[in-house]
C-alpha cells in the first residue's frame, strides 16, 4: 500500500509541478513563451510520463476524480479512495510549493497573476460565468474517464493506455483552459488555490463537485453501456477426433 500511496503522490507531485510550472513559468515568457498550446501539451506530457513510470505500481490515477470515476466504473476498489485522495493531495500541494520556491526567485513575481489557478466568472481566463464553467468541466471529466476505461479494457491494444490518456487530456485543456484554466482534477485545483487564498479558495467547491460529477457519471456509463464482454478469439488449429 505505501509503494502505490507513494506513486500517487509523486505522480500528482509531478502533474502540478509540469503542467502549472509551465503555465506560471513558461506560457507567456516574453517572445518565446509557450502559449495556450504548450501548456496543454505540459500537462498531458506529465500524465503520459506519469503513467508509463507509476501506473504500473498505483494504476496512474493522479487524479481524486479519476479514482472515484474508476471506482464506479467498477476498476477501483471504494475502501482506497480516501487514502488514495490524500496522497493525491498532498502530492499536488507539494508541487506547487516547489513551484512557488522557483517562481519566487523572479523579483516581479506576484501570486495576483493567479498561479495557474482555476476559476469562474471574473476569475475565468476568458470571463465565462459559473455554468459555463460547471458545464465545462462535468463534460471534459466525463469524456476524460471515457478514454481512461476504454483505453485500459482488456479488449484495448496493450501498451497505448498512456499515450492515449495523455493525448486526451492534452485536448482537454486546449478547449477547456479558457473557461476555467482546466481543473478536471480537484488536486491540482487545491494545490494552487492554498497559495493564492482568497478568491481561488472561495471558488475551490467548483472544482471540487463538477468532476467528481463528470467522473462519476463517466464510469457509469462506460460500465452500464460501453464495458461489454470481452470476446475471446475463436480457437484454431485444434485436431480433430
Amino acid at each position: 500500500m505505501f509503494s502505490k500511496l507513494s506513486a500517487e503522490f509523486l505522480g500528482t507531485f509531478w502533474l502540478v509541478l509540469g503542467g502549472c510550472g509551465s503555465a506560471v513559468l513558461a506560457a507567456a515568457f516574453p517572445d518565446v513563451g509557450i502559449g495556450l498550446l504548450g501548456v496543454s501539451l505540459a500537462f498531458g506530457l506529465t500524465v503520459l510520463s506519469g503513467a508509463y513510470a507509476l501506473g504500473p505500481i498505483s494504476g496512474g490515477h493522479f487524479n481524486p476524480a479519476v479514482s472515484v470515476g474508476l471506482c464506479v466504473g467498477g476498476r477501483f476498489p471504494a475502501a482506497l479512495l480516501l487514502p488514495y485522495t490524500v496522497a493525491q493531495v498532498l502530492g499536488g500541494v507539494a508541487g506547487a510549493a516547489v513551484l512557488y520556491l522557483i517562481a519566487s526567485g523572479r523579483a516581479d513575481f506576484s501570486l495576483a497573476g493567479g498561479f495557474a489557478s482555476n476559476g469562474y466568472g471574473a476569475h475565468s481566463p476568458g470571463g465565462y460565468s459559473l455554468v459555463a464553467g460547471l458545464v465545462c468541466e462535468v463534460v471534459m471529466t466525463f469524456m476524460f474517464l471515457v478514454v481512461i476505461l476504454g483505453t485500459t479494457h482488456k479488449r484495448a491494444p496493450v501498451g497505448f493506455a498512456g499515450l492515449a490518456i495523455g493525448l486526451g487530456l492534452t485536448l482537454i485543456h486546449l478547449i477547456s483552459i479558457p473557461v476555467t484554466n482546466t481543473s478536471v482534477n480537484p488536486a491540482r485545483s487545491t494545490a494552487t488555490a492554498i497559495f493564492v487564498g482568497g478568491w481561488a479558495i472561495q471558488q475551490l467547491w467548483l472544482f471540487w463537485i463538477a468532476p467528481v460529477i463528470g467522473a462519476a457519471l463517466g464510469g457509469f456509463t462506460y460500465k452500464a453501456l460501453l464495458e461489454g464482454p470481452v470476446e475471446e478469439p475463436p480457437v484454431t488449429g485444434r485436431s480433430r477426433s
